[in-house]
Formats: C-alpha cells, sequence, structure tokens
C-alpha cells in the first residue's frame, strides 16, 4: 500500500492509499505521491511542486518569546557564575541571550 496523489488537470486534489496494482477507474490519474506531494500542490508530468514555506505570522515578542533561554538557565548559570566563580554557563548563556536580538530585531 502506497501514497497516491489524485490528479486532475495538473493539480492534486486528494491523496489516497493504494496498492498500486488493482484496477482502479481513474488509475491513469494517480501518481505515487512523495515528500513535496500535497492537496492544492501541481504536477507538471514529471514532478510535484515544492510546497511553499508558510509566512511567519508571529508578532516580534511572540518570535523572541519562545527563543529566549529560560528562567532556568539564567539562575543556573548566574548562581554558578556568583557563587561558584564559574562563568562557562554565564557565557553560554549571555551568547544565547543576544542571538535572540540579533536573530529577532527590535522592529523600526
Amino acid at each position: 500500500m502506497g501514497k497516491y496523489a489524485v490528479i486532475e488537470d495538473g493539480n492534486v486534489v486528494n491523496i489516497i492509499n493504494w496498492d498500486g496494482t488493482s484496477d482502479h477507474p481513474n488509475k491513469d490519474n494517480f501518481v505515487l505521491a512523495d515528500s513535496n506531494t500535497y492537496i492544492g500542490g501541481t504536477w507538471n508530468g514529471s514532478a510535484f511542486s515544492v510546497r511553499p514555506t508558510p509566512e511567519d505570522t508571529r508578532t516580534y515578542a511572540q518570535k523572541r518569546e519562545g527563543a529566549y533561554p529560560s528562567v532556568a538557565e539564567f539562575l543556573e548559570a548566574y548562581t554558578e557564575k556568583e557563587i561558584g566563580g564559574d562563568t562557562t554557563k554565564w557565557d553560554a548563556y549571555v551568547a544565547a541571550y543576544n542571538q535572540v536580538r540579533t536573530d529577532y530585531p527590535k522592529p523600526e
């Protein structure tokens, strides 16, 4: 059993499971699907269109929120720096924090 695209006028209108061998009245419209196959995509006779990358609609704050190191990481790094004198985790925390600011700059 494999996944097959149902093609109509060069467009993928459905994806079905099919054994690829049994008779089906529309089997001439079935094409073995690959990782680019999606309903709404196209088939040019030899390849499926690549799925477009969806637009990132998250706000500036939402993008940054999930990317920052955790508060627990901050506390551990700060504690080890202040109490233990080891700045290894602190330096890594600061680098990660600053990377978020580089990756998601404030909008102008």
